[in-house]
Order: structure tokens, then C-alpha cells, then sequence
């Protein structure tokens, strides 16, 4: 129990030592107004916040998001291969992209109507 609280406490003081020199030793200039505001979703977070929200982005977005999940969900259906029946493999595997190209499609449908 002893050896455990040491080996924390050596990793908290290390840890605190490398984020205080990090942070004497680092060169921020405090008068650059671009590098210290965020960019977060596409206006200017220093304005009114009542302004209209930016539809381009929450698109790019949301496509992001479908990717990504479809990224994860696919990774599986790969690894699955060995052990399942090649028809059933290729079926669920079909079924599962055209699902999604098909959600693609709609999106993108939508986002160009908005668009135009």
C-alpha cells in the first residue's frame, strides 16, 4: 500500500512540475486575438450570441458524426468474417451500406436544397 501511495504521489509531482514549466516556458503573446479565441462553430464567440447559427457547419458535422459511428460499426463487420457464413456476412454487410448511403444521400439531398 505504501509502494502504491509513492508511486502516485512521484506521478502527481512530475506531472505538476512538467505543466508549471510548460506553461513559464511557453510564448503566448497576449495580444493576438485570433490564436486566444476559440474556433468552435464558425462565428466569432466575442459577438452577440443571438446571431443566426451557421447551417454549413452543423452539417459538416452531423456528416462527421454518421462517419464516424459508421466507422465503428464497420470495424466489426470486418473482424466477423472467419467466423460467420460468407452469404450472411455479405448480406448484413449490403444491407448496413445502403442503409447509410442512402441516409448520405437524403442529407445531402437536404443540405443542397437548403443551399440553392
Amino acid at each position: 500500500m505504501f509502494t502504491l501511495f509513492m508511486i502516485s504521489i512521484i506521478t502527481f509531482t512530475i506531472s505538476y512540475v512538467v505543466m508549471t514549466l510548460a506553461t513559464l516556458l511557453s510564448k503566448k503573446t497576449i495580444m493576438d486575438r485570433e490564436k486566444n479565441s476559440p474556433y468552435e462553430c464558425g462565428f466569432d464567440p466575442k459577438g452577440s450570441a443571438r446571431l443566426p447559427f451557421s447551417l454549413r457547419f452543423f452539417l459538416i458535422a452531423v456528416i462527421f458524426l454518421i462517419f464516424d459511428v459508421e466507422i465503428t460499426l464497420l470495424l466489426p463487420i470486418a473482424s466477423t468474417l472467419n467466423l460467420t457464413n460468407i452469404f450472411s456476412w455479405f448480406f448484413t454487410s449490403l444491407v448496413f451500406l445502403i442503409i447509410l448511403l442512402l441516409g448520405l444521400y437524403y442529407e445531402w439531398s437536404q443540405s443542397a436544397l437548403e443551399w440553392s
